[in-house]
C-alpha cells in the first residue's frame, strides 16, 4: 500500500527538493541568504515566474533580493498598504494562496494594484523557526490560478529549510558584527587613551557620554573616531 501511495513523480520531486535545499547553507552574507532562496523557489515550485522574501526588522518589512522590479514594487505596495498576502502571512496565518487576486476580496487595495502590473496569482508563506519570526516567502505569477495544493506543499517546505538557513545566516551575521563592533571600540578607546592620557575606563566612559550626547549608538562614535583618526594619519603621509 506505501508503494502506491508513493508516487514516481513525486519521488523525483522529493530528489530534486533534496538537492536544492543542500544548497541553502546559512552564509554571513544575509542578502547572499536570501537570494539563493529566492532563486532557487523561484526555478522549481510550479507555476512561479517572480519570488521574493520579505524581511521582518524592527517591526518592518523591508525587501531583500527581489527576483525582479516588478516583485520589488509589488512587495513595497503591500507594505504601503499594510494589506495583502505577504502581510497576512507576517502576521495573520502562516500561509495565503490567491488565484485571482484582482477579485479576492480580501486585499481590495493591493489586488487592484498587483492586477495592474500584470500579476493575478500570488502564493505567500510565513518564514519562521521555533524563536524566530522572520518575514514572508512571495511567489507571483501573471497565469489566473496558477499555484495550487502541490505548489503550496512544495513552497512550504522551501520556507521551511530556508527560514533555518536564514536564521542561521543572521546569527553569523549578528555574531560578526558585534565582533567588528568591538574591534572598533577597542581601537577607539586606545585613541582616546593615547590622545588624553586616560585610563581604559575613563576612555570607555568618554565615548559613552559622546554616544549619549549625540543620540547616536556607541560603535558609530567609535568608528567614526577611528575612521577620523585614520583619515588625518593618511593625509599626513
Amino acid at each position: 500500500m506505501t508503494d502506491e501511495l508513493i508516487k514516481p513523480a513525486d519521488l523525483e520531486l522529493a530528489d530534486a527538493l533534496s538537492a536544492v535545499v543542500r544548497t541553502l547553507e546559512p552564509e554571513p552574507d544575509v542578502e547572499r541568504t536570501v537570494a539563493t532562496i529566492v532563486n532557487a523557489v523561484a526555478t522549481t515550485v510550479p507555476g512561479t515566474e517572480d519570488a521574493g522574501i520579505s524581511l521582518l526588522e524592527a517591526g518592518n518589512l523591508t525587501t531583500v533580493a527581489p527576483s525582479s522590479d516588478r516583485v520589488a514594487r509589488l512587495d513595497e505596495l503591500q507594505h504601503e498598504l499594510g494589506e495583502g498576502p505577504c502581510v497576512d502571512a507576517v502576521f495573520a496565518d502562516i500561509t495565503y494562496r490567491t488565484g485571482d487576486i484582482a477579485a479576492d476580496v480580501r486585499w481590495p487595495k493591493f489586488g487592484d494594484a498587483a492586477a495592474a502590473l500584470g500579476v493575478n496569482s500570488m502564493l505567500a508563506v510565513r518564514l519562521f523557526t521555533g524563536k524566530t519570526l522572520l518575514g514572508a516567502l512571495n511567489l507571483f505569477s501573471s497565469a489566473r490560478e496558477a499555484f495550487d495544493e502541490s505548489a503550496e506543499h512544495v513552497c512550504g517546505l522551501f520556507a521551511a529549510h530556508g527560514a533555518v538557513a536564514l536564521a542561521g545566516s543572521r546569527a553569523q551575521a549578528q555574531l560578526r558584527n558585534a565582533l567588528e563592533s568591538r574591534d572598533v571600540i577597542s581601537m577607539a578607546k586606545g585613541i582616546l587613551m593615547e590622545r588624553h592620557r586616560v585610563t581604559d575606563d575613563q576612555a570607555f566612559d568618554l565615548l559613552v557620554r559622546a554616544s549619549q550626547n549625540t543620540n547616536r549608538k556607541l560603535h558609530e562614535v567609535a568608528r567614526w573616531l577611528v575612521t577620523g583618526t585614520n583619515n588625518a594619519i593618511n593625509d599626513g603621509n
